[in-house]
């Protein structure tokens, strides 16, 4: 029997099942209708089951939000939008406002050759064909739920031998005066020998609403589902972003798949949010794979946060690294589970894994559960989790040379992040999220789309 929360979409999909399929790619409707199958007999997770500490999908999706069924645009300024691009960094930017893929200036302009980026209504049908629904695990009901409400996405291609010199950049963006469910879908396939960096930013922008008399920030729920293909000898870096209001919540899933001597760099920063779910599968299939994954969440006022990660070893000589890093303050809470799966045949594998966190108040809350599952006996694995506050001999050390505690108590937490902003490869956004971590762990705006865009970033950038 479906949960409530799941009834609501299985009868809008019974009801307007023609609305979905309009204008969609023809592998998105077969995959949703895969998903309806799935679904009928299927239940959305709970908090307090296993693997679900902190965060329950069931009461993410139970609230009736709006689905922009036909496609239809809002009012929004879009430039501004489209001027989010890092200090120092060129990027080729997109955005996807609200549901609805909005391209820059200077990515219609023309990209290198042999690399795509666009909309899956204007996709290879064949790439679409191969790859659409292929890594994402149907048996996940939170990611069913996507693939029957998806109606495009976005497609990274970048072609044998291809490497990218400017990163890719994806603007996640609400901004609707109602509450809004937005399912999006993104893929990244590189084919042999590529290389390419994708810079993905969520932000929401903080929209007033009557409810019972009083006015409050229109919520939001985004529905996200990205595969990463990686052939021989590829490498990418994808770096997530999540900069929202405190109405917003996000469910996000990430499958990737490593062929033969390709490397994956992965780190997800947490800012500001209200409520996030992240959930990342790596399947390493091929030899001589690196895989790093690394991650830090800044939790304040009644955030939840919560990552989970699955990384699969199949192939032999593979090497990866996760590292996660919270600090936690007020009444937030987080969650990290972690798994580290090594086959019978994926001998001399080395796997590590970190959770490391530190809480600032009596109210915050962490849970924290890392995990190996080995299967083979030529390898060297290892994980570990601490959780504690700041160093007290520290901050009396740094008070006695005439620093004030709120600035030394900053400085701390901003040392405590250092080794997690420095898995990222691209020199500028490193700098960038330094200069963002600290505002925000000094209570200062950071600078997202959220409430308005900050002039050091060239928001009004024409030549996007």
């Amino acid at each position: 029997m479906a949960t409530t929360a799941l009834k609501q979409y299985l009868d809008l999909y019974d009801g307007n099942l023609q609305a979905l399929d309009n204008g969609a790619p023809e592998v998105l409707n077969q995959v949703r209708r895969q998903a309806r199958e799935v679904l009928q007999d299927a239940a959305l997770p709970r908090k307090g089951q296993e693997g679900y500490e902190q965060f329950s999908v069931e009461d993410a999706f139970a609230p009736d939000y709006g689905i922009n069924l036909h496609r239809r645009a809002f009012n929004v300024d879009t430039s501004k939008i489209l001027g989010c691009e890092i200090p120092k960094v060129s990027t080729w930017v997109c955005a996807t406002v609200n549901d609805l893929y909005v391209p820059s200036k200077r990515l219609l302009a023309g990209l290198p050759e042999g690399v795509t980026v666009c909309p899956f209504t204007k996709a290879d049908p064949q790439l679409l064909n191969d790859y659409y629904g292929t890594l994402a695990h149907m048996d996940d009901a939170t990611t069913a739920l996507n693939s029957m409400l998806a109606q495009d996405g976005i497609l990274i291609h970048v072609a044998r031998n291809v490497q990218l010199e400017r990163p890719i950049q994806i603007v996640n963006f609400f901004d609707a005066p109602i509450p809004m469910l937005a399912a999006r879908r993104l893929l990244v396939i590189l084919e042999e020998g590529a290389h390419a960096q994708v810079l993905v930013c969520d932000h929401s922008k903080h929209n007033a609403i009557e409810i019972d008399g009083k006015l409050e920030d229109v919520k939001y729920l985004a529905s996200q589902v990205t595969e990463v293909v990686l052939k021989p000898h590829s490498h990418l870096g994808l770096y997530e972003l999540e900069e929202s209001t405190l109405s917003t919540t996000r469910v996000a899933s990430l499958y990737a798949a490593q062929s033969e001597g390709s490397e994956l760099t992965l780190n997800s920063t947490t800012l500001m949010g209200g409520k996030t779910r992240n959930n990342y599968r790596v399947d390493i299939h091929g030899d001589y794979c690196e895989t790093r994954l690394s991650g830090m969440v800044i939790g304040s006022d009644q955030m939840v946060t919560d990552n989970s990660t699955y990384i699969a070893h199949h192939g032999k000589h593979g090497h990866s690294d996760q590292m996660y890093k919270y600090i936690l303050d007020q009444e937030a809470a987080g969650a990290f589970e972690g798994i580290i799966n090594v086959d019978e045949q994926a001998e001399f594998t080395s796997a590590y894994q970190s959770n490391r966190n530190l809480l600032a108040s009596q109210q915050c809350r962490m849970h924290s559960k890392p995990q190996l599952e080995i299967y083979c006996e030529e390898v060297k694995c290892s994980h570990g989790a601490t959780t504690g506050q700041l160093d007290e001999r520290a901050l009396f050390y740094m008070r006695q040379r005439g620093i004030p505690l709120e600035q030394a108590r900053t400085m701390l937490m901003q040392a405590f992040m250092a080794d997690v902003i420095d898995t990222i490869q691209i020199e500028g956004l490193r700098e960038r999220l330094r200069y963002l971590t600290e505002r925000r762990l000094s209570g200062s705006e950071t600078c997202g789309l959220s409430r308005t865009l900050c002039a050091d970033c060239n928001a009004q950038n024409e030549s996007l």
